[in-house]
């Protein structure tokens, strides 16, 4: 399958990884995606940190109704699925930009974003879409 990033990226000073089809939610994904954009890439992953251990909550701001406040933002959760699953592609990506010879100490996120992925049909008598599937993209560079 081939995956287009939705913005172009230089080769030689940006990594990029990207996760395909992951059963995650797409709107929890859209709003951690929002927060991590334009962080440093281990500040990014210590937050993630903090949001697993349910010290820091993810602000929420189009995906929000019905949601409970939470301290020092509006409304927000502890998205801990998605959050384990971009803490990888976090990984991933500074794995792909230590090969390049990027100097991983001063990554920054310069582009992130969840799109909706493919909804498989179900098997049965009763034909219908499952679960729900996101492609999440990441490009990083150096300060």
């Amino acid at each position: 399958m081939r995956f287009n990033y939705s913005t172009k990226y230089d080769a030689e000073k940006e990594a990029r990884a990207i996760g395909l089809g992951m059963r995650i939610s797409t709107k929890h994904s859209v709003e951690v995606c929002r927060m991590l954009r334009g962080m440093e890439l281990q500040k990014a992953k210590d937050l993630l940190q903090k949001v697993l251990e349910k010290k820091v909550a993810v602000p929420y701001r189009r995906y929000r109704r019905d949601l409970g406040h939470k301290k020092g933002i509006e409304a927000g959760r502890y998205p801990e699925k998605v959050c384990k699953e971009i803490l990888k592609l976090l990984k991933d990506v500074e794995a792909n930009a230590q090969v390049k010879g990027l100097n991983t100490a001063n990554l920054v996120i310069r582009h992130i974003a969840a799109h909706s992925g493919g909804k498989p049909l179900k098997h049965g008598r009763k034909r219908g879409r499952t679960a729900k599937r996101t492609h999440v993209e990441i490009i990083v560079k150096e300060k």
